[in-house]
């Protein structure tokens, strides 16, 4: 059984047992989240879609980790000028293992 989920303005096709890394929420480590915006649930031949949502349909995850992802270095140059500009960035991710989805 698998779903499709939608948290953090990005969409993710999850099934039990998987990790994956979503941006932040907040949550402590080891507590119990619920997804609640979910757009598909499928298994096997059958599959159940959402108009936008699926009503009733939950996804349960645990929270593995808090943490952030490697730095991401942002360089920016006009030649002939003498600009140049140096930046980073790293974004916060929450760490989460799905446990369950109830259609």
């Amino acid at each position: 059984m698998y779903a499709v989920i939608k948290t953090g303005g990005k969409q993710y096709r999850v099934a039990a047992g998987e990790k994956l890394k979503i941006e932040q929420i907040p949550a402590d480590v080891g507590t119990e989240i619920t997804l609640d915006q979910v757009l598909m649930v499928g298994e096997g031949e059958s599959v159940k879609i959402g108009s936008p949502m699926l009503a009733g349909a939950k996804v349960t995850a645990k929270v593995i980790a808090q943490g952030r992802h490697p730095k991401v270095t942002i360089f920016k140059m006009r030649r002939r000028k003498h600009y140049q500009k140096h930046q980073g960035h790293r974004q916060n991710f929450t760490e989460i293992e799905i446990s369950g989805i109830a259609a």
